[in-house]
């Protein structure tokens, strides 16, 4: 079976190996190549600890849960095929979730019920947030311990597991999709700016183009962008030891107000500089006017980390999420074109998502086994479906 990906993101290149994997016969195509945009203007995160147990949104905790230990297999595996160095810079380092005074009762109720559906949670008390990250702001009421958290870097993961697919037999093809080749309701290709392709099945995980994408396929979904920003300081010693944040990021993540929201989440890396976001806010596709995000989460990060405020920068970088308006990724077939599906919506969870996310397009597409129940994110479900907000 041939099958067209489209988007050479994290998401793409993760279904791009995961099909290559089972068997077909894989073309990823992208207008810029492997980790051009989205995924090489984010953090990384492999996290857990930001997903809610609450009935509307226990679906993307489900598919993060079966991400988390799938990254930790595929990391080993990219790693060993790589041979010389590290493919994904995987780090298990687990995060903290903080709260100041006044915000301490609802962490605890969060964490109460992300434990009722298996993930793990350990409120710590303040003195065991001073042996935990020793230069947390003393003012912190309460933290809690997500022991599964984790960290990869992006564009580097991005495009190991592309090269992965391509030792399997994919193909790279830098090129724009322009359009659909259609028999009756079925899309047997594509049309590009390199030429036609022929294809048994076409995957659209276009990121935050998504939206745009698919309706030129025919099956427009309703994505768009949401964009963040994020502060890069000078390399140093390491004095952060896990992902910190606080607890306003989950709101934030929840959230689907169109202005500017900031939270503080702030981590090291490998190489001894410290990542710090993170912000929100939904402007279209314009890069401008970053300094407002970029002054609210650097005040908040050095409340959090009062060391920081002596800490040089290095750059800042900002990018586009890809946001669905309930705040679930959107996986699954097109009801209306036979042979499209989609992979997208997974706003600034699409790393850690990626490996459960290929798993289940492996699943409509091939006939594989799901990992979780594939219901919730199907593109026909009404949560999506109904009129745009």
């Amino acid at each position: 079976m041939r099958v067209l990906v489209i988007g050479a993101g994290v998401i793409g290149a993760a279904c791009a190996l995961r099909l290559s994997q089972a068997g077909a016969e894989v073309l990823l195509v992208d207008r810029s190549g492997v980790a051009a945009e989205t995924s090489s203007r984010c953090e990384g995160n492999v996290l857990v600890s930001d997903k809610s147990a609450d009935a509307s949104l226990r679906a993307e905790a489900e598919l993060a849960i079966a991400s988390n230990a799938m990254w930790r297999e595929l990391a080993a595996q990219l790693d060993a095929e790589r041979g010389d160095g590290p493919a994904t810079e995987f780090e298990a380092k687990g995060g903290i979730v903080v709260a100041f005074p006044g915000n301490a009762e609802a962490l605890e109720r969060f964490a109460d019920g992300q434990r009722s559906i298996g993930i793990r949670a350990h409120a710590v008390d303040r003195a065991a947030l001073a042996d935990l990250e020793p230069d947390l702001a003393p003012e912190v009421a309460l933290g809690v311990h997500y022991p599964d958290d984790a960290q990869v870097q992006p564009s580097l993961a991005t495009q190991s597991m592309a090269a992965a697919a391509l030792r399997r037999g994919a193909r790279l093809v830098r090129a724009e999709v322009t359009g659909a080749r259609l028999q009756g309701e079925r899309i047997v290709g594509v049309e590009t700016t390199a030429g036609p392709i022929d294809a048994d099945a076409v995957v659209v995980c276009a990121g935050p183009w998504s939206g745009e994408v698919s309706a030129r396929l025919g099956g427009a979904i309703d994505i768009r962008p949401r964009r963040g920003t994020i502060l890069v300081t000078t390399p140093m010693p390491q004095r952060i030891r896990h992902k910190v944040y606080d607890a306003d990021y989950v709101g934030a993540v929840g959230s689907g107000a169109a202005e500017l929201q900031t939270s503080t989440v702030v981590e090291s890396t490998p190489a001894g500089t410290v990542l710090i976001g993170s912000s929100r806010e939904r402007v279209g596709f314009d890069e401008t006017g970053t300094l407002p995000a970029l002054a609210e989460i650097a005040a908040k990060a050095t409340r959090l980390f009062p060391f920081l405020a002596d800490v040089q920068l290095l750059r800042t970088y900002s990018g586009f999420r890809p946001y669905a308006r309930d705040h679930l990724p959107v996986i699954g077939p097109d009801l209306r074109v036979a042979g499209l599906f989609h992979a997208a919506g997974h706003e600034g969870a699409g790393i850690g998502l990626a490996p459960a996310t290929a798993a289940l397009i492996a699943h409509h597409v091939l006939g594989a086994a799901a990992p979780l129940d594939a219901a919730p994110f199907l593109p026909s479900r009404p949560s999506l479906m109904g009129a745009a907000a």
